[in-house]
């Protein structure tokens, strides 16, 4: 069985989060917020490197504090993100073992990521060439116009919100992003690039808590989730 590698894109500009805050930088339980998803994957037996993707201003911060933090010896390289999530992939494919089989892509602003979350996207990008992480949608659906009238509502019971991690046969990811470079091609997600040149992708169930930090209010919403999960451990966090 090939190598696993781990490509945790977080370079994007946190333009959402307003106030000119870098939430890569935001600390969460008193650890930087993409510590949690970096010390998740150190942890995971199955996987074997990770390759950080990072804004250039936050390549040194990473290698003095994060690293300290996470005593992190699988990650094998911090890259330079381009301008987009996508370009930032791109680039950290680059950096991938040739011995790699299968690459996981995960946001680094997703703390909760759990083992299971890991080994049942693995298992599915083993059996099926590609595999993501999903949950049903809660609320009603709409599409609408852009001058704000509902065209129709959607079927909810055939809906997921599409997380991460998303793991992919690396030829299969590598052919994907290579096409769509090649054709100008933009994807929310690695996964929507794999299915516009029609390979299948298995979803596999995520969980609610699985969240990504994107707004002042999901900082506060992580902090309640991380503040229940301690308590139900028994400790308590400064």
């Amino acid at each position: 069985m090939g190598r696993v590698s781990c490509i945790i894109p977080a370079a994007g500009l946190s333009t959402r989060m307003g106030n000119g805050m870098n939430k890569l930088r935001l600390h969460l339980g008193g650890q930087p917020l993409i510590s949690y998803a970096i010390s998740e994957f150190e942890r995971c037996e199955a996987v074997d490197e990770i390759v950080l993707v990072v804004r250039r201003d936050d390549q040194d911060w990473i290698m003095k504090e994060v690293m300290a933090a996470t005593s992190a010896s699988k990650v094998v390289a911090v890259v330079e993100g381009g301008k987009t999530r996508q370009e930032s992939v791109r680039r950290g494919l680059s950096y991938v073992s040739e011995g790699c089989d299968i690459v996981i892509i995960h946001d680094g602003a997703r703390p909760f990521v759990t083992q299971s979350l890991i080994q049942d996207v693995l298992v599915g990008a083993r059996e099926h060439g590609a595999s993501v992480c999903a949950v049903p949608v809660k609320d009603t659906i709409k599409e609408v116009s852009e001058d704000g009238f509902v065209l129709k509502t959607l079927n909810r019971s055939v809906l997921w919100a599409v997380q991460t991690p998303q793991a992919f046969e690396k030829s299969i990811l590598t052919a994907a992003h290579r096409l769509a470079e090649r054709e100008g091609l933009e994807g929310t997600d690695d996964a929507s690039l794999v299915e516009h040149y029609g390979f299948p992708v298995k979803i596999v169930p995520g969980t609610y808590e699985n969240i990504k930090v994107t707004t002042k209010e999901d900082l506060y919403l992580a902090a309640a989730i991380l503040s229940g999960r301690t308590r139900d451990e028994g400790r308590h966090w400064i």
